[in-house]
């Protein structure tokens, strides 16, 4: 379905403080958001000076949600240290939204911040991806009825850890990545959950099938990780500090 970037736009300068970014995560930008799919909006805020200097604590984290013109949306940004941070343990989901192209609010200091998470990635971002697929293998094994959604979950975790490995680029849309690695049952998984509810089962997924797809695709991102290209650390971590204390002097907006 089409974004409603105008009520998300709205809701993004809704926000207390000014917004580095704002993007769509989730179901549509992995590419099979369901008919009735919340819309998540996230992103990084920048807290005054005034505000961190001080004894009280800092609203590093700030969520709303909501239902506009019949639509659930919700937003969650951290402030631009505790984003810097977490991006530096090797998130994989910071690094989506940053590089998110379904973007609701960007600023320069957005286009800076692209240059130095590149500079974040590494090959031990295979492991967040790792994380991801077995969880969601453990959900998906574990229902019944099975659904659909945790499946593709799944196979978006596996391909986007291994096109990270092999090109050292961000790309979280499952659709996308499938005209790279051309697995040929993806496409039906994803109209299937596209024309259904979120909670669309699969009463004739063929599990075995699947768990052997898992243990392969978990086999190559292994395989992918040892020859990778990416470093074995980040090297931004002095580039982040520099720009968080621009951001907080107001040297750049």
């Amino acid at each position: 379905m089409n974004l409603p970037y105008d009520l998300l736009s709205k809701m993004a300068d809704e926000q207390p403080y000014p917004l580095l970014f704002a993007t769509v995560s989730g179901a549509h930008l992995y590419g099979f958001p369901s008919t009735d799919s919340d819309f998540d909006l996230r992103g990084c805020h920048l807290l005054p000076l005034r505000e961190v200097v001080g004894l009280n604590e800092p609203q590093d984290t700030i969520q709303a949600a909501g239902i506009r013109d019949g639509l659930d949306m919700d937003i969650v940004t951290h402030d631009a240290k505790k984003f810097f941070e977490i991006l530096l343990k090797r998130s994989g989901e910071l690094l989506e939204q940053v590089f998110s192209p379904l973007i609701v609010h960007t600023t320069p200091a957005h286009e800076e911040l692209k240059i130095h998470a590149k500079g974040c990635l590494t090959r031990h971002h295979a492991h967040h991806y790792f994380g991801m697929s077995r969880s969601q293998w453990k959900l998906f094994a574990s229902e019944s009825p099975r659904r659909v959604k945790p499946l593709l979950y799944v196979y978006r975790g596996l391909l986007t850890g291994l096109y990270m490995m092999h090109t050292s680029e961000v790309e979280a849309n499952l659709v996308t990545l499938n005209t790279i690695y051309k697995l040929p049952y993806i496409d039906e998984m994803v109209e299937r959950k596209r024309s259904g509810p979120e909670k669309g089962t699969l009463s004739d997924t063929d599990v075995a099938f699947h768990e052997t797809e898992f243990a392969r695709l978990t086999s190559l991102l292994e395989e992918a990780q040892i020859k990778t290209h990416l470093p074995e650390n980040t090297n931004s971590k002095e580039a982040l500090h520099d720009f968080l204390v621009q951001l907080r002097l107001g040297e750049i907006v």
